[in-house]
């Protein structure tokens, strides 16, 4: 999912109005918001803070110092490792890493529900859309 239907999800999942502009620069088509007034704000992480706070919902930023850092670290987990180019090996170890860590925990920062779950399930889509396409077709192709 490209970072700019992510944004707008996330605006539409946060109750904001419709009407933000996204464009991608670079390579690898990081997102930026025209904004009406200031500079344009560039970053998946930044502009998704922006829209939280944007929407009063600044509790899904984390409430104490360290589920802060938390959420943060999960943010920046999400743009380095689940953006990259991963192979499916890469994305094996990925989700069995996630699966033991969330182990113990409803949400990545334990009990309260944050932006970095919200932002992880987008970038983790892919790979499970992608994943139970394939079984459907193995599934398919068995029955035939």
């Amino acid at each position: 999912m490209a970072a700019a239907a992510e944004l707008k999800l996330l605006e539409k999942s946060l109750g904001l109005s419709k009407g933000n502009k996204y464009s991608a620069q670079g390579e690898r088509q990081i997102p930026v918001l025209q904004t009406n007034n200031g500079p344009s704000l560039t970053g998946l992480t930044t502009i998704a803070a922006h829209l939280v706070k944007q929407a009063n919902k600044e509790y899904l930023l984390g409430s104490t110092a360290e589920e802060k850092a938390v959420v943060q670290q999960w943010l920046e987990y999400r743009v380095t490792r689940v953006d990259g180019h991963c192979s499916k090996d890469d994305v094996r170890t990925l989700l069995k890493d996630l699966n033991s860590y969330l182990e113990d925990k409803v949400y990545l920062t334990g009990y309260n529900f944050t932006l970095a779950d919200i932002l992880l399930y987008y970038g983790l889509h892919r790979f499970i859309v992608t994943f139970f396409s394939v079984m459907f077709r193995m599934i398919f192709l068995f029955v035939l």
